[in-house]
């Protein structure tokens, strides 16, 4: 997966007809709404958190871009058992490398591929935690929309569908709806 990922963000870079005019740099923030998906979680709500990272959009052509980002994302899951609030926090550090289609003046549609590497995976309960023993790589598909204003301002909409089991040997996967507003430099 690693040499994957690798070979696609060699290939963006490589391209010869982009140059620097064309390559934009910005940073993001905002609010998930997470879930999680599968068998062994139908009783989970999800849980309310954000997000915070870095954007570059590589123009290919007037209509075409690659958008990778990387984003600290904070995302699990919270449930009420016998009166006692639990929260599972599930954060990572997402790439997103999607493929930015524009529709309309400032608007464009975007989907690709995620993979996030998980950096906190624990329970907490009454002031106590313990893990969630959660898989270090999570993989899944994005897709959303993107408005960008003249003075570099933008907004996202976007959702996330998890591919992976994020927990071993239970049916759960990750699911993320997330609003963001950045400015591209």
């Amino acid at each position: 997966m690693k040499k994957l990922l690798l070979s696609a963000v060699i290939a963006v870079l490589a391209m010869n007809n982009v140059n620097a005019q064309e390559v934009k740099f910005g940073a993001k923030a905002g609010v998930n709404f997470a879930s999680l998906s599968g068998d062994d979680v139908e009783d989970l709500d999800g849980r309310t958190s954000f997000h915070i990272g870095g954007v570059a959009n590589i123009a290919i052509s007037e209509k075409f871009a690659i958008q990778p980002e990387l984003v600290y994302s904070s995302q699990g899951f919270t449930v009420s058992e016998s009166g006692v609030d639990v929260t599972g926090k599930l954060d990572y550090i997402n790439l997103p490398i999607l493929a930015d289609f524009s529709v309309a003046e400032g608007f464009s549609i975007q989907a690709g591929p995620q993979i996030g590497f998980n950096i906190t995976d624990k329970v907490e309960a009454e002031g106590e935690s313990e893990s969630l023993d959660a898989e270090s790589i999570d993989l899944g598909a994005a897709f959303g929309v993107q408005y960008k204003m003249e003075t570099g301002l933008f907004f996202q909409a976007r959702y996330v569908l998890g591919f992976s089991e994020i927990i071993e040997d239970v049916d759960a996967k990750n699911n993320v709806l997330s609003l963001s507003v950045g400015y591209f430099f």
